[in-house]
């Protein structure tokens, strides 16, 4: 299992590696554009991510460009849906309008509010089929 922690923050980024890890291959990227590349790149080399967390507030690109780039690279190869990578948004924010427009537009698997939570993460990622 491979995973794309996605987040900008340190504490945040070292929080979900320290979660993740016992689990799968974890890689990072600080940023939306190094995620949409570091996806490119996985696809490319046939190995690509099982599960991919992303902030959705970041600089350079946010969240919700990297999410529209990583599915149309998806769409664009013919990725079965079951082989799609699982992907779970992470926000601070309260605010419903961003969640929307991940969850239900953006084709976001997940979502989980910060701080976060490692029970309700791992149950997420049970419930995913990624973890037993």
């Amino acid at each position: 299992m491979r995973a794309l922690i996605v987040e900008d923050d340190f504490t945040s980024r070292k929080l979900l590696q320290k979660i993740l890890s016992p689990y799968m291959e974890c890689d990072i990227a600080v940023n939306g554009q190094e995620a949409v590349d570091a996806f490119r790149m996985a696809a490319e080399e046939g190995r690509p991510y099982d599960l991919i967390t992303m902030d959705i507030m970041m600089p350079e690109m946010d969240g919700q460009g990297a999410l529209k780039e990583i599915r149309a690279i998806e769409r664009k190869t013919n990725t079965p849906s079951e082989k799609e990578s699982k992907i779970v948004m992470t926000t601070a924010l309260d605010d419903p309008k961003n969640v929307v427009e991940a969850y239900y537009k953006g084709g976001a698997t997940s979502y989980v509010p910060k701080p976060i939570d490692k029970h309700m993460l791992l149950h997420l990622l049970q419930n995913l089929g990624l973890i037993e």
